[in-house]
Protein backbone atom coordinates (compact mmCIF):
# COMPACT_ATOMS: atom_id res chain seq x y z
CA UNK A 1 0.00 0.00 0.00
CA UNK A 2 0.91 3.73 -0.64
CA UNK A 3 2.89 5.49 2.57
CA UNK A 4 1.16 8.40 4.23
CA UNK A 5 3.92 10.91 5.32
CA UNK A 6 3.31 13.05 8.25
CA UNK A 7 5.11 16.23 8.27
CA UNK A 8 8.31 16.62 10.74
CA UNK A 9 10.14 19.30 8.46
CA UNK A 10 12.97 17.34 6.79
CA UNK A 11 13.61 17.94 3.49
CA UNK A 12 12.15 16.04 0.93
CA UNK A 13 14.63 13.86 -0.43
CA UNK A 14 14.75 12.44 2.77
CA UNK A 15 11.21 12.13 3.88
CA UNK A 16 10.42 8.93 5.26
CA UNK A 17 6.68 8.33 6.42
CA UNK A 18 5.81 7.66 9.77
CA UNK A 19 3.03 5.09 9.37
CA UNK A 20 2.03 3.07 6.46
CA UNK A 21 -0.95 1.51 5.46
CA UNK A 22 -1.69 -2.29 5.01
CA UNK A 23 -5.19 -4.47 3.63
CA UNK A 24 -5.93 -6.45 6.85
CA UNK A 25 -9.11 -9.35 7.65
CA UNK A 26 -10.60 -7.65 10.39
CA UNK A 27 -12.54 -10.15 12.51
CA UNK A 28 -15.54 -9.29 14.61
CA UNK A 29 -17.25 -10.77 18.43
CA UNK A 30 -19.94 -12.45 16.30
CA UNK A 31 -17.44 -13.98 13.54
CA UNK A 32 -18.03 -11.70 10.53
CA UNK A 33 -14.63 -10.79 8.46
CA UNK A 34 -14.18 -7.62 7.00
CA UNK A 35 -11.64 -6.83 4.71
CA UNK A 36 -10.48 -2.98 5.59
CA UNK A 37 -7.11 -0.55 5.46
CA UNK A 38 -5.20 -0.31 8.51
CA UNK A 39 -2.44 2.33 9.87
CA UNK A 40 0.65 0.75 10.71
CA UNK A 41 3.46 2.29 12.71
CA UNK A 42 6.99 2.38 10.75
CA UNK A 43 9.88 1.65 13.00
CA UNK A 44 13.41 2.09 10.79
CA UNK A 45 16.65 1.87 11.83
CA UNK A 46 18.23 5.39 12.59
CA UNK A 47 21.87 5.40 13.39
CA UNK A 48 23.67 7.84 15.43
CA UNK A 49 26.72 9.02 13.93
CA UNK A 50 29.29 11.71 15.61
CA UNK A 51 31.93 13.22 13.32
CA UNK A 52 32.27 10.27 11.09
CA UNK A 53 32.17 7.62 13.71
CA UNK A 54 28.75 5.28 14.35
CA UNK A 55 27.87 5.13 18.25
CA UNK A 56 24.27 3.79 18.44
CA UNK A 57 21.52 2.05 16.26
CA UNK A 58 18.04 2.56 17.47
CA UNK A 59 14.73 1.35 15.70
CA UNK A 60 12.41 4.33 15.81
CA UNK A 61 9.33 6.46 13.90
CA UNK A 62 11.01 8.63 11.71
CA UNK A 63 9.85 11.78 12.87
CA UNK A 64 11.71 14.28 14.68
CA UNK A 65 14.53 13.20 13.83
CA UNK A 66 16.64 16.21 14.66
CA UNK A 67 14.55 16.73 17.96
CA UNK A 68 15.93 12.87 18.07
CA UNK A 69 19.73 13.58 18.17
CA UNK A 70 19.73 16.30 19.81
CA UNK A 71 18.13 14.97 22.77
CA UNK A 72 19.64 11.70 22.87
CA UNK A 73 23.01 13.34 22.35
CA UNK A 74 22.04 15.23 25.98
CA UNK A 75 20.45 12.70 28.10
CA UNK A 76 22.95 10.28 27.45
CA UNK A 77 25.70 12.53 28.35
CA UNK A 78 27.51 12.71 25.11
CA UNK A 79 27.16 16.50 24.92
CA UNK A 80 27.07 18.78 28.04
CA UNK A 81 24.96 21.37 26.29
CA UNK A 82 23.11 22.33 22.55
CA UNK A 83 26.00 24.40 21.38
CA UNK A 84 28.25 21.82 21.37
CA UNK A 85 25.98 20.40 18.71
CA UNK A 86 28.04 22.41 15.42
CA UNK A 87 25.97 20.59 13.05
CA UNK A 88 23.62 17.80 11.64
CA UNK A 89 22.47 16.49 8.49
CA UNK A 90 19.81 13.58 7.72
CA UNK A 91 20.73 11.24 4.96
CA UNK A 92 18.67 8.75 4.21
CA UNK A 93 20.02 5.98 3.20
CA UNK A 94 18.58 2.09 1.79
CA UNK A 95 18.72 -0.09 5.15
CA UNK A 96 17.65 3.18 8.00
CA UNK A 97 18.04 6.94 8.41
CA UNK A 98 21.47 8.47 9.66
CA UNK A 99 21.86 11.46 11.79
CA UNK A 100 25.02 12.50 11.20
CA UNK A 101 26.25 15.12 14.20
CA UNK A 102 29.32 17.72 14.14
CA UNK A 103 30.67 17.94 17.66
CA UNK A 104 32.97 19.66 19.39
CA UNK A 105 36.04 17.65 19.40
CA UNK A 106 36.47 17.87 23.76
CA UNK A 107 32.94 15.37 23.62
CA UNK A 108 33.98 13.47 20.70
CA UNK A 109 37.54 12.71 22.35
CA UNK A 110 35.33 11.90 25.34
CA UNK A 111 33.06 9.35 23.66
CA UNK A 112 35.19 7.90 21.95
CA UNK A 113 36.99 7.06 25.68
CA UNK A 114 33.59 5.60 26.94
CA UNK A 115 34.04 3.16 23.84
CA UNK A 116 30.12 2.11 23.91
CA UNK A 117 28.69 0.20 21.37
CA UNK A 118 24.77 0.54 21.80
CA UNK A 119 22.38 -1.25 19.66
CA UNK A 120 19.04 -0.05 20.82
CA UNK A 121 15.83 -1.69 20.42
CA UNK A 122 11.96 -0.76 21.16
CA UNK A 123 12.11 -2.40 24.63
CA UNK A 124 15.31 -2.22 26.22
CA UNK A 125 17.75 1.10 26.16
CA UNK A 126 20.45 0.13 27.97
CA UNK A 127 21.98 -3.32 25.37
CA UNK A 128 24.94 -2.64 24.51
CA UNK A 129 26.78 -0.95 27.21
CA UNK A 130 29.76 -2.50 27.81
CA UNK A 131 30.51 -2.21 31.76
CA UNK A 132 28.12 -1.28 34.83
CA UNK A 133 30.08 1.55 35.29
CA UNK A 134 28.48 3.03 31.55
CA UNK A 135 24.97 1.97 32.81
CA UNK A 136 24.50 3.67 36.44
CA UNK A 137 25.77 6.58 35.35
CA UNK A 138 24.83 9.30 38.11
CA UNK A 139 23.44 12.66 37.11
CA UNK A 140 23.96 16.13 39.12
CA UNK A 141 21.09 16.51 41.76
CA UNK A 142 17.71 18.17 39.90
CA UNK A 143 17.94 21.40 41.15
CA UNK A 144 14.06 22.91 41.73
CA UNK A 145 12.08 24.51 43.92
CA UNK A 146 9.20 25.00 42.07
CA UNK A 147 5.68 23.01 43.23
CA UNK A 148 2.70 21.37 41.22
CA UNK A 149 -0.86 21.14 42.25
CA UNK A 150 -2.00 17.21 41.45
CA UNK A 151 -4.82 19.03 39.50
CA UNK A 152 -2.24 20.03 37.01
CA UNK A 153 -0.71 16.80 36.52
CA UNK A 154 -4.50 15.06 35.79
CA UNK A 155 -5.80 18.47 33.37
CA UNK A 156 -2.40 17.68 31.55
CA UNK A 157 -3.22 13.94 31.47
CA UNK A 158 -7.05 14.36 30.52
CA UNK A 159 -6.05 16.19 27.59
CA UNK A 160 -3.08 14.13 26.33
CA UNK A 161 -5.02 11.65 24.35
CA UNK A 162 -6.47 14.04 22.21
CA UNK A 163 -3.24 14.91 20.84
CA UNK A 164 -1.64 11.77 20.27
CA UNK A 165 -2.23 12.01 16.58
CA UNK A 166 -0.04 9.02 15.71
CA UNK A 167 -1.06 6.80 18.65
CA UNK A 168 -4.92 7.61 17.37
CA UNK A 169 -4.20 6.50 13.61
CA UNK A 170 -1.78 2.85 14.41
CA UNK A 171 -2.57 2.65 18.45
CA UNK A 172 1.38 1.80 18.49
CA UNK A 173 3.13 4.52 19.88
CA UNK A 174 4.12 6.33 23.23
CA UNK A 175 4.37 9.81 23.84
CA UNK A 176 6.73 12.45 26.48
CA UNK A 177 4.99 15.45 27.07
CA UNK A 178 6.12 18.66 28.35
CA UNK A 179 3.37 20.48 31.02
CA UNK A 180 3.87 23.86 32.18
CA UNK A 181 2.92 24.95 35.45
CA UNK A 182 -0.58 25.60 34.96
CA UNK A 183 -1.37 22.18 33.36
CA UNK A 184 -1.19 23.26 29.66
CA UNK A 185 1.00 20.51 27.07
CA UNK A 186 3.47 23.11 25.30
CA UNK A 187 4.94 20.25 23.85
CA UNK A 188 4.44 16.41 22.60
CA UNK A 189 6.78 13.98 20.54
CA UNK A 190 5.83 10.61 19.94
CA UNK A 191 7.79 7.10 18.68
CA UNK A 192 7.20 3.35 18.92
CA UNK A 193 9.60 3.43 21.37
CA UNK A 194 9.27 5.33 24.91
CA UNK A 195 12.90 5.99 25.50
CA UNK A 196 12.89 7.59 21.67
CA UNK A 197 10.19 9.81 22.79
CA UNK A 198 11.29 10.95 25.87
CA UNK A 199 14.77 11.82 23.66
CA UNK A 200 12.53 13.46 21.01
CA UNK A 201 11.01 16.04 23.85
CA UNK A 202 14.55 16.17 25.33
CA UNK A 203 15.75 17.89 22.14
CA UNK A 204 12.72 19.61 21.50
CA UNK A 205 12.51 21.38 24.39
CA UNK A 206 16.49 22.53 24.50
CA UNK A 207 16.11 23.51 20.99
CA UNK A 208 13.24 25.92 22.21
CA UNK A 209 15.61 26.73 25.19
CA UNK A 210 12.91 26.11 27.77
CA UNK A 211 13.15 26.68 31.75
CA UNK A 212 12.67 23.03 32.62
CA UNK A 213 12.31 24.55 36.21
CA UNK A 214 8.97 25.81 35.05
CA UNK A 215 7.37 22.74 34.09
CA UNK A 216 7.62 18.65 33.62
CA UNK A 217 7.78 15.54 31.73
CA UNK A 218 4.83 13.18 31.76
CA UNK A 219 5.35 9.72 29.62
CA UNK A 220 2.78 7.27 28.66
CA UNK A 221 4.68 3.94 29.91
CA UNK A 222 6.47 2.30 32.81
CA UNK A 223 9.16 4.61 34.72
CA UNK A 224 12.43 2.74 33.60
CA UNK A 225 15.98 3.39 35.38
CA UNK A 226 16.71 5.12 31.98
CA UNK A 227 14.12 6.93 31.44
CA UNK A 228 14.72 8.41 35.00
CA UNK A 229 18.72 8.95 34.21
CA UNK A 230 17.62 10.74 30.90
CA UNK A 231 14.92 13.18 32.40
CA UNK A 232 17.97 13.59 35.65
CA UNK A 233 20.55 14.27 33.06
CA UNK A 234 19.15 17.56 31.77
CA UNK A 235 17.38 18.77 34.99
CA UNK A 236 13.87 18.12 34.62
CA UNK A 237 12.20 18.30 37.91
CA UNK A 238 9.26 15.71 37.94
CA UNK A 239 8.24 13.04 35.77
CA UNK A 240 5.12 11.51 35.94
CA UNK A 241 4.81 8.38 34.03
CA UNK A 242 0.85 6.52 33.21
CA UNK A 243 2.21 3.09 34.62
CA UNK A 244 4.62 1.63 37.14
CA UNK A 245 8.68 2.80 37.70
CA UNK A 246 10.94 0.07 38.75
CA UNK A 247 13.02 -0.24 41.46
CA UNK A 248 15.77 0.98 40.40
CA UNK A 249 14.04 3.78 38.79
CA UNK A 250 12.72 5.06 42.13
CA UNK A 251 16.47 4.53 43.64
CA UNK A 252 18.08 6.61 40.59
CA UNK A 253 15.11 9.15 41.35
CA UNK A 254 15.52 9.83 45.26
CA UNK A 255 19.21 9.97 44.53
CA UNK A 256 19.24 12.33 41.88
CA UNK A 257 16.46 14.83 43.38
CA UNK A 258 13.48 14.16 40.76
CA UNK A 259 10.15 13.72 41.82
CA UNK A 260 8.72 10.61 40.58
CA UNK A 261 4.94 9.99 39.71
CA UNK A 262 3.87 6.50 38.82
CA UNK A 263 0.06 4.59 37.95
CA UNK A 264 -0.71 8.52 36.80
CA UNK A 265 -4.91 7.57 35.31
CA UNK A 266 -8.35 7.74 36.41
CA UNK A 267 -7.86 10.43 38.69
CA UNK A 268 -5.15 9.14 40.83
CA UNK A 269 -1.46 8.78 41.03
CA UNK A 270 1.35 7.30 42.99
CA UNK A 271 4.17 9.55 44.34
CA UNK A 272 7.45 7.66 44.57
CA UNK A 273 10.08 9.94 45.60
CA UNK A 274 10.30 13.56 46.85
CA UNK A 275 6.84 14.83 46.76
CA UNK A 276 7.61 18.16 48.50
CA UNK A 277 7.07 19.74 44.82
CA UNK A 278 3.44 18.66 45.35
CA UNK A 279 1.36 21.05 46.85
CA UNK A 280 -2.40 20.63 48.88
CA UNK A 281 -1.96 16.78 49.15
CA UNK A 282 -3.97 15.28 51.26
CA UNK A 283 -2.61 13.82 54.93
CA UNK A 284 -2.89 10.36 55.81
CA UNK A 285 -5.52 10.49 58.58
Amino acid sequence: MEAVPLSYGLPEEVEVASYHTRAVERWGNNGTLIHAIDQVAEEVPVAMVYNGISHAVMLATPMSLEQFGLGFSLSEGILHSRRELYDMEVVKRKDGIELQMTISQERFVELKQRRRNLAGRTGCGLCGAESLQQVLRHPKPVACDRRFGPEVVHTALRRLSQMQSLQTLTGAVHAAVWVTANGSIAYIEEDIGRHNALDKLIGTLAKNSVDLKQGFAIVTSRASYEMVQKAATIGIPMMVAVSAPTCLAIDMAQRAGLTLVGFARGGGHVIYTHSQRFVDQQKPS
